[in-house]
This record gives C-alpha cells, sequence and structure tokens, in this order.
C-alpha cells in the first residue's frame, strides 16, 4: 500500500502568560488580567490565524469548564465583535477533545457545545490524531496539558502571547526541568495593550 503523502498534523499549543510565566493564578482565575489583551482587536486577527487551520481542539478539564460557562454567552451576545462570534461558532462546531480523570462523557453533553468526547490517555491520544487526516490540532491554553506534550516532544508549534502584568505566583506554563531549543517564526507586537505575540517552532 503506498504511503500518504498528506503532511502529518502540527500539534499547536497557545497560552496567554503574565511576563513572570503564568498562566493563571490557579482553577478559580477569571483572567481578567490578561482579558484587555485577549478580546483586543488585533489579538483577535492572530488568533484566527491560528484556529482557521485547526480541525481538532485539546482541552483540560478546568478549561472546558470555563470556556462552556463563557464561550457560548460570547458568541450570541451581539456586542460581541463579528471575530469572537466566529470563533464561539468554531468552538461550539470544532472536534474537542476533553482530557480529565473525572469527567463523564454525560457531563459534556450537558453542555451547549457538541462534537466533544472524553479521552484519558493523552500521548496516546495526540498520537493517534497525529496520524490521523485532518488539519492541526490546537491546545487551548491548557498549562498542565501543554507540560505533558513538551515532555513528550509532542508540540510542533508554541504560541504565546505574553502580557504586561506579573501574577507572582499560580500555574506555570513550562514544565521545571524542561530543556529545549525552539526557533522563532515570527513575533507580533501589540501596541493598544502592551503585549506580544511570539510563535515557535521546533528546529
Amino acid at each position: 500500500m503506498p504511503k500518504s503523502t498528506e503532511p502529518q498534523r502540527k500539534v499547536i499549543a497557545d497560552a496567554v502568560v503574565s511576563i513572570d510565566g503564568y498562566t493563571s493564578t490557579g482553577p478559580d482565575d477569571d483572567m481578567s488580567w490578561a482579558m484587555e489583551h485577549i478580546t483586543s482587536d488585533q489579538s483577535e486577527i492572530l488568533y484566527e490565524g491560528i484556529w482557521r487551520g485547526v480541525s481538532t481542539a485539546i482541552v483540560g478539564r478546568t478549561n472546558w469548564e470555563g470556556f462552556t460557562s463563557v464561550w457560548p454567552g460570547l458568541t450570541s451576545d451581539p456586542n460581541s465583535s463579528a471575530r469572537t462570534r466566529d470563533l464561539g461558532n468554531w468552538l461550539a462546531a470544532v472536534e474537542k477533545v476533553v482530557f480529565s480523570r473525572t469527567l463523564q462523557q454525560a457531563d459534556l453533553e450537558k453542555t451547549e457545545w457538541t462534537n466533544a468526547r472524553i479521552s484519558r490517555n493523552l500521548e496516546a491520544e495526540v498520537r493517534s490524531l497525529k496520524a490521523a487526516p485532518g488539519r492541526d490540532i490546537l491546545v487551548l491554553n491548557s498549562a498542565s496539558i501543554i507540560q505533558a506534550l513538551l515532555k513528550a516532544d509532542l508540540i510542533d508549534e508554541l504560541h504565546m502571547t505574553v502580557v504586561p502584568a506579573t501574577l507572582g505566583a499560580g500555574v506555570r506554563l513550562l514544565p521545571d526541568g524542561f530543556a529545549s531549543r525552539w526557533e522563532l517564526a515570527h513575533a507580533t507586537t501589540i501596541p493598544a495593550t502592551g503585549a506580544v505575540a511570539l510563535c515557535y517552532r521546533r528546529p
């Protein structure tokens, strides 16, 4: 049987971080420290450039619960920007894999979002997704998942929006003791908010 000529899907990790390296203050963080930057017009253009090339989204339990409590309202709000509503509709419909030891499939079906399933084995699932046909795979701001995939050498691109705030403590994006090398693909400043969007790729 001839080998497929289709390129293997990339795993893209996207996260918002403070300048001292934290993605949140903890599980109850409302991300208010970063919302000005996340919702800026220029940030929305950058995020759109990522998610439109993706056909599978990966998320952990904490972000699943946070996203599904906020995004349906943003999507239906007539005051939301067209890009916000487009992203909300994409999030609702795209294939979503939720990694959790405690959530059950029935928990996902209680939300307004469709096309979501539970998985327990992160590394095996991601390897299977990479080998399957489709567009790229996006990890949505879930630090624990990003850390595990970095250690397993399964992340191809690392996108970070660095916002001009320090949190002092919380959940770090990068795992302790993890050494690696990356190449800067592009960097974009967001003058209105002072944030910097960075994209790194494996050499």
